[in-house]
């Protein structure tokens, strides 16, 4: 079994852009989700994974991700993913040995920033960079499909909000 251990934080000013050593296009669809449990189809540049991952107990939860072919995530993403299709520009920077990723969302999540970092053990210590800011790993407005739906919310008030004047 696979397992997940990871820790999301906001971030708090640009400065890690100076220490990026990779930087990944990613398009995430979502293809179930049934109590937190989910199953989510991904392009990153040009691999393309399936994963079905359990509800997330603290910082860890069961992760099985599989290689497939990308015409077949490209073919889920059209017919089978549920709600809008993610896209993200994912920047790998090192820092005090761990790889942090930062995620720059672009679409209708727009604006987002959010770092996380996949740890070894969950109780690793970790050393937080100066542009890191506050942990929202259990916070439940940081999960992107309640993001999501705030972002819908958002749109529909703006356009049933009429012209101002």
């Amino acid at each position: 079994m696979g397992l997940e251990i990871e820790r999301k934080f906001l971030v708090i000013n640009e400065k890690w852009k100076t220490s990026v050593t990779q930087t990944i296009r990613i398009r995430d669809g979502l293809i179930a989700n049934n109590n937190g449990h989910k199953a989510r189809v991904r392009i990153a540049n040009a691999q393309a994974t399936i994963a079905l991952k359990s509800r997330r107990r603290g910082t860890t939860r069961s992760e099985f991700e599989y290689t497939i072919p990308l015409s077949d995530a490209e073919d889920i993403m059209r017919v089978m993913c549920d709600g809008p299709i993610l896209e993200k520009v994912r920047h790998c920077v090192p820092y005090a040995g761990v790889i942090w990723n930062v995620d720059v969302y672009e679409g209708i999540l727009s604006g987002v920033v959010i770092a996380e970092v996949e740890l070894d053990r969950a109780d690793q210590d970790l050393q937080l960079p100066d542009w890191i800011g506050p942990e929202v790993t259990g916070d439940p407005n940081y999960r992107k499909i309640n993001m999501i739906a705030r972002r819908n919310v958002d749109n529909r008030e703006k356009h049933s909000a009429g012209p101002s004047g």
